[in-house]
């Protein structure tokens, strides 16, 4: 069987060069979800000795309605890092040249004020968020035309390409009992040169973006390789819409209802 960091190995290169690679499901001996966290985890590792700082980690496939898009059937997750995270400002410019088949991802963002323990429900996570913000995941896939198994996912580092962080709305404590639901309840609707390309609720993301860290939440504290969530992490909470091909030079802009976030308006290049 082929050892987990010469797949990171190839992942890692296949991102750096810009390169399509055949999913690792169907090859190699194939690729369960445990040999796939392993492998993330040697990516990690890579990405560390290249002076790369991990800063959070990023959800993917919490909307369940796009699972029959891709046949994946189930959440993922992997890791943000001080590289990938840009804080976004209205009109800017963000390339995307640097990654493969790119895609966009309107997400809410959540930022830790203390660290989460195994067994905390959905009230008691809300009640350590420190901050909440809207941006999008700019996700990307080695595999030819996004087709993949879940473990491939995995073993891609989770899809992820960029995170784009809008400004951040603390949330006081008076506030953090409101808050699943709150943005559970919240619209987004996304546009492209100025139509509208799909619009979500906050519940498409397996209920409400605070149930979804509990999800990760109860993930990580099922593997005892992984290290929970710590005050200070960001946690991308996976896309409200469908996750649209994007290419530079085109205009993508949000409109949020029902909580006090501003959208987001950025040009590809």
């Amino acid at each position: 069987m082929r050892p987990a960091a010469d797949i990171a190995r190839e992942v890692l290169s296949a991102l750096d060069d810009h390169l399509q690679i055949a999913p690792f499901t169907g090859r190699d001996g194939g690729l369960d979800a445990r040999r796939a966290q392993a492998v993330a985890r040697e990516l990690a590792r890579l990405r560390t000795a290249r002076g790369l700082r991990k800063v959070g980690r990023k959800i993917g496939f919490t909307n369940r309605g796009i699972w029959p898009e891709y046949g994946v059937w189930a959440p993922i997750w992997g890791d943000v890092w001080d590289a990938t995270l840009t804080n976004a400002q209205p009109g800017m410019t963000v390339a995307i040249a640097d990654l493969l088949q790119p895609r966009i991802e309107p997400e809410i963002m959540i930022g830790l004020e203390d660290d989460l323990e195994p067994g905390m429900d959905v009230e008691a996570i809300a009640g350590r968020i420190g901050w909440i913000a809207h941006g999008y995941e700019i996700v990307q896939s080695p595999f030819p035309d996004w087709h993949f198994q879940a473990a491939d996912c995995t073993a891609a580092g989770a899809l992820h390409g960029k995170l784009l962080v809008g400004p951040r709305r603390p949330v006081s404590r008076d506030e953090r009992s409101a808050l699943p639901q709150a943005l559970a309840d919240l619209t987004v609707s996304l546009h492209k040169n100025g139509a509208e390309a799909d619009r979500g609720r906050g519940a498409n993301v397996l209920d409400g973006p605070v149930h979804a860290l509990a999800h990760l939440v109860a993930a990580l504290a099922d593997d005892p390789d992984e290290a929970p969530m710590r005050a200070g992490d960001i946690i991308s909470t996976g896309t409200i819409t469908r996750a649209l091909p994007i290419a530079p030079g085109e205009r993508w802009q949000t409109v949020l209802g029902g909580y006090d976030l501003p959208g987001m308006d950025v040009t590809f290049a």
